[in-house]
């Protein structure tokens, strides 16, 4: 009894961990993707004039 216990405390810590890191690289990609289309915004900005 106590192995099941023991498995499933190992499985949820497991997948909270999981959760947490797809969270992390999906928000770090947005932040990179919203300053790249920033940086194009402004060398688009500087070239036209």
């Amino acid at each position: 009894m106590k192995n099941k216990k023991f498995v499933w405390i190992v499985a949820v810590i497991s997948a909270v961990a999981a959760v947490s890191a797809a969270l992390t690289a999906f928000f770090i990609v947005k932040d990179k993707q919203k300053k790249d289309d920033e940086e194009l915004m402004e060398y688009l900005d500087s070239s036209i004039e």
